[in-house]
Order: C-alpha cells, then sequence, then structure tokens
C-alpha cells in the first residue's frame, strides 16, 4: 500500500510541474505583451529585423491591441491556476495573437514576447487533459453576456445604417465607437445626433445599453461578492461545496469538535454547526464549514452526503445528535456513522437511530484513567472491551 502510494505521488509530480510550467510560461506572456504593447504605444519609429516590411501605423496598432491581449491573458491564466478548460481555450486562442502583434510590432523588446509565445503553445497543449472544469455559468449569466453583445451589435448596425442622422460617423468604427461609450454612458459627445430620428436611436441605445450592463454586473458580479460574505461568515462556497467526494462529516460543534478535526488532517472534511460564531472561529483555523441545522436534509445533501465515506456526530446534545443521526441513516444507508454519547444512558438509543458505533467519552476517559492507576500499559484492551471486541491474547 506504502510502495503504490509513493508510486502515485512520484507519478503526480511530473503533471504538477507541467501544468505549474503552462500556467506560469502564459503569465510570462501576458506581461510581456503589456509591457511591450505601452512600450510600442508611444514608439516614433519601428528597429529590429523586420522594420522595413511593417509600417509604422501598424506597428503602434499591434501594440495598442497588444495591450488588451495581455490583460485578456490575465484573464486566462486566473483560469488555468483554477483548472478551468474555457482558460485553456481562450489561451490557445490568444498566444498565436501575442506571438503574431511581437512580429507586427517589429521591435527589440517584442523578441522575448515573440519567443515566449511560441514556447507557451506546445506546452499549453499538451496539457489540455488537466484544464477540464467546466465554468459552471448559469442561463442568467449567459444571457446577461448575450445581452450585452446583443446591444452592441444593435446599436452598431443601427449607427452605421443611420450615419446620415449622426455627424462625423462616416465608417464601421465610428458606429461601434459611438455605441459602446453611449450605451456606457460614458458619452464623449465629439458624435451626436443631428435629426430627431436619430436622437430617438440614441435613446433607445442608452436605454438597452444601461440596463443589459446592470444586469450583466449583478449576475456576474453577484456570485463573486456571494462567495466572499460566505468566506467572512465561515460557510463553504457552492462551487467548494460540488467538488466534494469521498469525505467525512462532523456535525455540530462541541468538546471533541477540533480535536476530531485535528484527526482528521489529510482527509476532506466538513463541519455543519448551528452557530455563525462557531463556523467563523473553525473557519479561521482552516477548517471547511457551513452555517446550518445538521438534523435537516437540505443542507446534508448540499454537502453531498450521498458521496460522503463517513460521518461522525459528537455535540453536547445526544438528542440533536439522534435527529441528525436519523435524517443522515435516510438520506445514505450505507454510510458508516459513529457517535460519542454525552450520557451513557443513550448509548442504546443512539445506535437504534442509526449509528453503527456509538462512544462514551466520558465511561472511556474514566475506565482509561483506573487502568493507568492499576498500572496497565496497555489501555487499548479497554477500549476493545468496549467496542466489543475479543481481547487479543499475548
Amino acid at each position: 500500500m506504502g510502495a503504490s502510494t509513493a508510486d502515485a505521488d512520484e507519478s503526480a509530480t511530473p503533471t504538477l510541474l507541467r501544468t505549474r510550467a503552462a500556467v506560469a510560461l502564459t503569465g510570462i506572456v501576458a506581461i510581456l505583451s503589456i509591457i511591450t504593447g505601452i512600450v510600442n504605444i508611444g514608439a516614433t519609429e519601428v528597429s529590429g529585423p523586420l522594420a522595413p516590411f511593417v509600417p509604422e501605423i501598424v506597428a503602434r496598432t499591434a501594440g495598442f491591441t497588444g495591450t488588451m491581449t495581455g490583460f485578456l491573458m490575465l484573464l486566462s491564466v486566473y483560469g488555468l491556476q483554477r483548472g478551468y478548460r474555457a482558460a485553456w481555450y481562450s489561451a490557445m486562442v490568444l498566444l498565436p495573437i501575442t506571438g503574431l502583434q511581437g512580429l507586427a510590432q517589429s521591435s527589440l523588446l517584442s523578441l522575448p514576447l515573440v519567443a515566449v509565445s511560441v514556447l507557451a503553445m506546445p506546452t499549453v497543449l499538451v496539457n489540455r487533459p488537466y484544464f477540464d472544469r467546466a465554468l459552471g455559468l448559469s442561463l442568467t449569466q449567459l444571457a446577461s453576456l448575450a445581452a450585452i453583445v446583443a446591444v452592441q451589435a444593435y446599436g452598431t448596425v443601427g449607427t452605421y445604417a443611420l450615419r446620415e442622422e449622426f455627424a462625423d460617423v462616416d465608417t464601421i468604427l465610428d458606429a461601434f465607437y459611438f455605441t459602446l461609450v453611449t450605451a456606457s454612458t460614458v458619452g464623449y459627445g465629439d458624435i451626436s445626433a443631428t435629426t430627431q430620428f436619430g436622437r430617438l436611436f440614441s435613446m433607445s441605445v442608452v436605454l438597452t445599453g444601461v440596463a443589459s450592463f446592470g444586469v450583466a454586473l449583478g449576475t456576474l458580479l453577484g456570485p463573486l461578492i456571494e462567495a466572499r460574505l460566505a468566506t467572512a461568515l465561515g460557510n463553504m462556497t457552492d462551487k467548494q461545496l460540488d467538488l466534494l467526494k469521498d469525505h467525512y462529516i462532523v456535525t455540530g460543534y462541541g468538546d471533541l469538535t477540533e480535536p476530531i478535526l485535528e484527526s482528521l488532517t489529510g482527509n476532506d472534511a466538513v463541519v455543519i454547526v448551528r452557530n455563525s460564531d462557531e463556523a467563523k472561529r473553525l473557519r479561521d483555523r482552516g477548517h471547511e464549514v457551513i452555517t446550518a441545522d445538521p438534523s435537516d436534509e437540505e443542507p446534508l445533501r448540499r454537502i453531498h452526503i450521498e458521496r460522503a465515506r463517513g460521518l461522525i456526530v459528537a455535540t453536547n446534545n445526544d438528542a440533536e445528535d439522534a435527529m441528525a443521526i436519523l435524517t443522515a441513516r435516510e438520506l445514505n444507508p450505507e454510510l458508516r456513522i459513529v457517535a460519542a454519547a454525552t450520557d451513557r444512558e443513550n448509548i442504546r438509543k443512539l445506535k437504534r437511530a442509526g449509528a453503527d458505533t456509538v462512544l462514551s467519552p466520558a465511561a472511556l476517559g474514566g475506565k482509561l484513567l483506573v487502568q493507568s492507576a492499576f498500572g496497565n500499559n496497555r489501555p487499548e484492551r479497554v477500549v476493545e472491551e468496549m467496542l466489543g471486541f475479543e481481547p487479543k491474547s499475548e
């Protein structure tokens, strides 16, 4: 068993190094793209081996767009660190673009950008299987993003089609620019409607643009704010809960909770407590917590009790423990349930509720102390006797 674990760790190490290399190279490309782009925006001349073939306007435009690509690449790095497949796709699209932009900028400063981009592409490509986490956008979030795109398309096409109604709208880029500054309520005022019909159309762009931006901000930033609040209040986020598998569930907060969690170090464990202050205290010590009633079905379903390896019930209230055991046994009949009885008289009751093993810490501690006082150097025999095991012969 130990040998197989060691082999697994050894095989996992190269994979971890490869994925970290892919993320690191992508991050370096993002930083180089931003720096190179900023430098070349203000460049007054083109230099480098491709200078004779690249017009100055192309190099400066590539610098401007390269900076934007660099910021988009940083978002890809953020997603790659969390294993998102969407981030892998975006990185594979953006890396060739950064390389081409580096060539177009035709600057000595852009050569490292081209080299690292070329090196990063195969590194990210071969690590595709390890970026398999779904982005998990809700239907509302997808709809809000689609609304922003639809409003921008509506405003751009409409403004260009009605360009005679506007001053200084001559190209599709002018129309796109007008729509962007109008829908976002920036409104520089350099392009404006000259007729009543143009003003009516502009108002429609403002109304639909503000509405779509507002809805998008609420749906996209709402979950992030919720996650921050959940962390501050000592709760796990929904994404964290979805990843739970083969974990242990500890219900309630009592004298035994923290020793139990210390013993579970190295295993996935989640604690369900009623009190938010207790949840915050456990969270501050690095434990995963949700605030809920352990005897309710909903929180147990949220932490995927059907995929749990075991349930440990050890509060200071046997009645609450019995209710939690009954609920857990109903939701997962095959679950291993271990309970600690505060009163020895309740051991049978907790077993009837559905616990596989019930211990009395008070009785166990008392017997161990007495055995130690008698000079018994093997107090584990007392534990075996209480659990119903036959003592091993010497």
